[in-house]
């Protein structure tokens, strides 16, 4: 996610990473990554664009402007929100997700397209559990991505914090998600920015 990076290269990279998932957990069969890509199988399970524009909205506009890649009509990428190709200073939500859909499951289900890659007794023991999505609001910079969502993300992070531990952590133990650490000042007037040291000790 730099500058000069198209926002739908992000949403296929994403769609694929899910794709490649559901094929070693044996939900997908039959098939190659290539072969169930091609069968439009990442929207069923990823409905939803990879996400949107944030300025003065929460999901802002300018998302298709004049002079900005057109909405696709692909399955998937119509769903985008955006389809411009990202620039320095930018704030985006990445949010991939995986869910499981009665009518987009049957849907596939009676298409042979789509049916002959996917392994149904093992997707149905997953129908009515809802689905999954991880959001981080991101700052595009010429030096890759910083995550400037910093609530617990490591399974030891939420444990930490179910029982009661400080937050955010003494120490970051994920420095790879790129976590920008800040807090609300204390008269609520701006963000006040933690120091990282080189050991990953966040101190105020």
């Amino acid at each position: 996610m730099r500058p000069g990076t198209s926002w739908t290269d992000c949403h296929l990279a994403a769609e694929r990473e899910i794709l490649k998932a559901l094929l070693a957990a044996g939900l997908l069969h039959n098939g190659t990554l290539d072969e169930v890509t091609d069968a439009h199988l990442g929207p069923i399970f990823f409905p939803h664009g990879l996400g949107h524009l944030i300025g003065c909205d929460m999901h802002d506009v300018g998302g298709y402007i004049h002079g900005t890649p057109e909405r696709s009509s692909r399955p998937g990428l119509s769903k985008l929100r955006t389809s411009r190709v990202l620039e320095n200073g930018m704030v985006l939500t990445n949010e991939p997700g995986c869910y499981f859909i009665d009518a987009l499951l049957d849907a596939a289900f009676a298409d042979e397209t789509k049916s002959r890659f996917m392994n149904k007794p093992v997707i149905e023991r997953f129908r009515g559990t809802g689905g999954v999505r991880l959001e981080d609001v991101v700052l595009v910079t010429y030096d890759g991505p910083q995550s400037l969502s910093t609530c617990p993300r490591l399974v030891e992070e939420i444990e930490d914090v179910m029982a009661g531990g400080q937050w955010p952590p003494a120490v970051d133990r994920a420095p790879e998600l790129k976590r920008r650490w800040s807090r609300l000042a204390d008269d609520a007037s701006c963000m006040v920015e933690y120091v990282v040291d080189e050991s990953g000790r966040i101190s105020a």
